[in-house]
């Protein structure tokens, strides 16, 4: 299989456009558009009966005590996990193209509706639903995309990684919400092929893109 986007190119920073925010000389940061970024991809194996999607940032750090913090940085040293930031999931064969803007154009306090999403297809719950959690203006269920938001002092660059999934499925098991271990799980043993896409993206002006 082999992924494309008009977006941004592999390897390359994102635009700001598909980002949750952008950096800001005054505050750090600021709310960006969050649309989700142009995707296709070609050469599904045989047999292949639906597409999965799944964005992660593997460059999350694992502690926030210096996260976000005045005077402090985010060290290259500390330890990373996994930030899932789409889930989609029910895709069927005949689409093999997702237009920019077609599944997020915006940022939407306390999250996106969801699972159900448009030509049937259903999304997951991102870790933004963990992050705001007890954030009054913000908590919420998640659902779909929303794009980077880095620590604006964290020291290394973060990279997205987009990946088309090709499965034997028609529909990914389970219902109602999910995430992004479960989705992972459901998947196993039902992969035929797939195809990954990665940008970067950085808030911290220090960090070279």
């Amino acid at each position: 299989m082999k992924i494309t986007s008009s977006s941004f190119t592999d390897g390359a920073p994102i635009p700001g456009e598909f980002a949750f925010a952008v950096p800001d000389p005054a505050t750090h940061v600021r709310l960006s558009s969050n649309r989700n970024p142009h995707l296709a991809w070609r050469e599904a194996p045989a047999g292949t009966r639906s597409f999965a999607i799944v964005c992660h940032d593997p460059d999350v750090p694992s502690r926030g005590d210096d996260v976000n913090k005045e005077g402090r940085t985010v060290p290259a040293s500390l330890a990373r996990v996994d930030f899932y930031h789409w889930l989609l999931v029910d895709i069927p064969t005949s689409i093999t193209e997702i237009a920019a803007g077609a599944y997020s154009d915006g940022v939407t306090p306390r999250g996106k509706p969801g699972p159900a999403a448009r030509n049937g297809t259903r999304q997951g719950i991102n870790d933004y639903t963990a992050w705001f959690a007890g954030d009054k203006d913000m908590e919420g269920d998640y659902f779909g995309y929303d794009g980077p938001c880095p620590p604006w002092n964290d020291s290394i660059l973060h990279h997205y990684v987009f990946t088309v999934y090709a499965l034997d499925l028609e529909r990914c098991p389970g219902s109602g919400s999910f995430r992004g271990g479960d989705l992972l799980q459901a998947i196993e043993g039902h992969v035929l092929g797939k195809a990954a896409i990665t940008g970067t993206y950085s808030l911290n002006p220090a960090v070279k893109a």
